[in-house]
């Protein structure tokens, strides 16, 4: 699970960009004794991730509110699935409600795709993994989400990892530069405890890269036979990343050419929300109900009498 701090500082946030002076409607309708119970209820099947992330929208806008997950992260479910229940203060579920499920639907539509692309290419050995193309701001939860629908995570930020792109390679070989001894030179600024993966596009680079020590090399957009031929030329000297025209339509092709992993964009930058719900009861007593139950009673008229 993703570290709570960093759960409550994205969800503080969007939770003050939601309701920076608190919440007109609720705070105005609803009385402020009224109490309700609600449930998240799925409108499709998926793939559940971020409960705890749906929990903390409402344990910051009211700690009096609970919250009971009936299913975890990670787990599959069917329409009709009820997944959370929140029992509390109404206002602190009302004002809390949408930031809750937009982040809940947003990393479980995350982890639903995930899922599917995992089982495309499941007895391959192929892993599946996700990229940087995350929402800004959200990243350690669409990561997390990733997890949760069986992927693994590549490189967290820049500071990671050395990961030299096209556009690295064309500056660091401007001038005729050689390739390979300009990855050996990186490799001995590196510190000790780096990865280096490069980025390649043609099978007439491998060779250069092989012997600038890379650990991992990216075959970029390769057709699948160029795919084929970059795996039995690196030849287990470093681990083969698949990248570029990856869909759920090409995923199991791809891993079948013998890589070890595959890059998806498409994890995070494409994944829809799923469908999820958060059906409101009202069930406790309201001021005016309360008032009611403590008012004396109206003496019924008395029957009339026949002369």
């Amino acid at each position: 699970m993703t570290d709570v701090r960093e759960i409550d500082r994205i969800v503080t946030a969007a939770l003050d960009e939601d309701a920076p002076w608190g919440d007109l409607t609720s705070e105005t309708l609803i009385p402020g004794s009224a109490t309700a119970t609600a449930e998240l209820v799925a409108r499709e099947p998926g793939v559940l991730s971020g409960v705890e992330v749906f929990a903390a929208a409402f344990r910051l806008t009211d700690p009096r509110i609970v919250v009971e997950r009936l299913a975890a992260d990670g787990e599959a479910f069917e329409a009709g699935a009820v997944l959370a229940r929140v029992q509390g203060p109404a206002r602190g579920i009302l004002t809390a409600e949408r930031v809750g499920l937009n982040l809940v639907q947003r990393m479980s539509g995350v982890a639903t795709l995930t899922a599917t692309y995992v089982a495309a290419v499941a007895g391959t050995g192929a892993r599946v993994v996700d990229t940087r193309k995350t929402t800004p701001g959200l990243r350690s939860l669409e990561r997390q989400a990733v997890r949760d629908g069986g992927g693994r995570n590549h490189r967290r930020s820049l500071s990671d990892a050395i990961m030299a792109k096209d556009n690295h390679l064309a500056v660091l070989t401007a001038g005729g530069r050689d390739l390979a001894a300009a990855l050996r030179e990186a490799r001995e600024r590196m510190p000790h405890t780096a990865h280096l993966e490069v980025e390649v596009d043609r099978l007439d680079q491998l060779d250069a890269v092989l012997a600038g020590g890379a650990d991992t090399i990216m075959l970029d957009n390769f057709t699948l036979d160029d795919l084929r031929a970059g795996v039995a030329r690196i030849g287990g000297r470093a681990v083969v990343e698949a990248s570029g025209g990856v869909s759920l339509d090409t995923v199991a092709a791809i891993a079948a050419t013998g890589v070890d992993v595959i890059s998806v964009g498409a994890l995070t930058h494409s994944a829809r929300a799923l469908d999820l719900g958060l059906d409101v009861v009202i069930e406790a007593t309201t001021d005016a109900a309360a008032a009611a139950s403590t008012a004396p009673a109206t003496p019924a008229p008395a029957p009339e009498v026949s002369p």
